[in-house]
């Protein structure tokens, strides 16, 4: 799972695998490390969640999970939509959220590709 972070908005993008477990199991999750101390680190996962009607945000010291329906993943999963996306009033500013399906870099090299969905754009460059 790849995670974006810019001003006011959150990205994360997962592969073919990452999707399916997804859908099994109704939560992935990643950890980056930044030294070698314990709390040094950051992890971020993507959660199902039957109560909720649209995407929202948990965040604890050191551990962001975007939440989104279990139904709109099961739809994204199985049909051609590229993502799950969402907006969260903040009261001072809003925060974007986006979840979209990795796809094959067209540019890129089959490394880089490995796991991803096919390109939809096949045919042009990335």
């Amino acid at each position: 799972m790849k995670l974006r972070i810019t001003p006011n908005s959150l990205r994360l993008r997962v592969s073919q695998s990452e999707l399916a477990r997804l859908i099994q199991s109704g939560r992935i999750e990643e950890t980056i490390r930044f030294t070698a101390g314990a709390d040094a680190k950051l992890s971020y996962a993507l959660e199902l969640s039957e109560n909720l009607k649209e995407i929202s945000i948990a965040y604890r010291p050191q551990a962001v999970t975007v939440l989104i329906p279990s139904s709109a993943a099961r739809d994204w999963a199985t049909g051609d939509a590229v993502g799950i996306y969402g907006d969260i009033d903040l009261e001072i500013s809003k925060l974007s959220i986006i979840v979209e399906k990795d796809f094959a870099c067209l540019d890129g090299s089959d490394r880089e590709n490995i796991d991803t969905f096919p390109n939809p754009k096949k045919g042009t460059t990335c």
